[in-house]
């Protein structure tokens, strides 16, 4: 085959294919494709976090407190998916 011959072949293969895509995006359905509007995120109030916060912001002195060790406890043991009851038994 002749270099002319196989470029007449690919455009016509090219535009065939670009027809084939606008004839399938011109038969797409507009109203299948609304846009629903998205569910606002609210993030969700977690006691643990705001706990967690707070130990963050007494910075050296939490390591000295007790309820900041409890809060630390708690996250580990969620983190490492244990029940709180499940302290140090493993």
């Amino acid at each position: 085959m002749e270099g002319s011959v196989l470029a007449r072949i690919a455009a016509i293969v090219f535009v065939a294919i670009a027809i084939t895509a606008a004839v399938v995006e011109m038969g797409r359905d507009e109203a299948g494709q609304a846009v629903r509007p998205a569910a606002p995120l609210l993030p969700e109030t977690d006691a643990l976090r705001a706990e967690q916060r707070r130990c963050q912001e007494l910075g050296e002195a939490a390591a000295s407190d007790p309820d900041c060790l409890a809060v630390w406890a708690d996250t580990r043991d969620r983190f490492l998916g244990r029940e709180r009851d499940q302290t140090g038994s493993e």
